[in-house]
């Protein structure tokens, strides 16, 4: 029995997230549905991250176990053969026995994009969120800081979140921008869910005025979702980079 580890691209738009779902379609459901095609096997592919409804990734990992002689330089081309055009594996490789895509990760790059303009850009629709209202760089590069480090961030947590350990380890939260598009990157061992989106959403308060940098701090040390800003849509996240060992 092989264990094999698949890298990934996908564009979320027409997506119920990674998850399978009752009645929608997702990504890891699509997925094993190539690997049938490729393996003629009934598998469980095991994803690195739960992403929701809409997201991107630009560099996902996952692995199943299979029965299948296919040379790992080969499945590549025989996966992307069976599968949609808005999903494409990059690299498979052998991985040991026991490795686990979601458990073995140990930190992710989020990205997200914000399209910050009176008028809307029909290139970056679903890719970016539109946001009309004037944002202020310099502010939400100041209020980032506050984020970076081991903090508790279940001000960052929306309602039925699951997890138990809030406190996570943030190394990076970055403001860039490039002519009207921002873009934040955050890079951290493990999230709390939507705790992108909600940073995001709360950045953006510091950069339109709604809050004032420091504000973030208290923040954090409320542990209220309250106090944080609105959760930002999902369709300018995208899973940037995993990492393992």
């Amino acid at each position: 029995m092989r264990n094999l580890k698949l890298h990934l691209r996908y564009d979320g738009t027409n997506y119920h997230g990674w998850q399978v779902q009752p009645n929608d379609r997702s990504v890891q459901e699509t997925l094993q549905g190539a690997v049938y095609g490729v393996t003629g096997e009934h598998v469980k592919v095991t994803g690195c991250s739960r992403t929701d409804a809409g997201v991107h990734a630009r560099h996902y990992v996952c692995n199943f176990h299979t029965e299948t002689k296919i040379p790992c330089e080969r499945m590549p081309y025989a996966m992307n053969t069976n599968l949609p055009d808005d999903i494409a594996v990059t690299l498979c490789e052998e991985a040991g026995e026991v490795f686990n895509a979601r458990y073995d990760a140990k930190s992710k790059i989020y990205v997200y994009r914000i399209h910050n303009s009176n008028v809307r850009d029909p290139f970056e629709k679903d890719r970016a969120w539109h946001y009309p209202i004037p944002l202020k760089l310099e502010n939400m590069q100041r209020a980032a800081e506050y984020l970076v480090g081991t903090h508790d961030f279940t001000a960052f947590m929306a309602a039925g979140g699951q997890q138990k350990q809030m406190e996570k380890e943030m190394y990076e939260v970055s403001v860039s921008q490039q002519d009207k598009l921002f873009e934040i990157k955050v890079h951290a061992n493990s999230y709390l869910y939507n705790m992108v989106r909600i940073i995001t959403g709360t950045l953006v308060y510091a950069g339109n005025g709604k809050l004032q940098p420091e504000d973030m701090k208290d923040i954090l040390l409320s542990k209220d979702r309250k106090r944080a800003g609105m959760t930002a849509p999902p369709q300018g996240l995208y899973l940037h980079k995993v990492f393992y060992e």
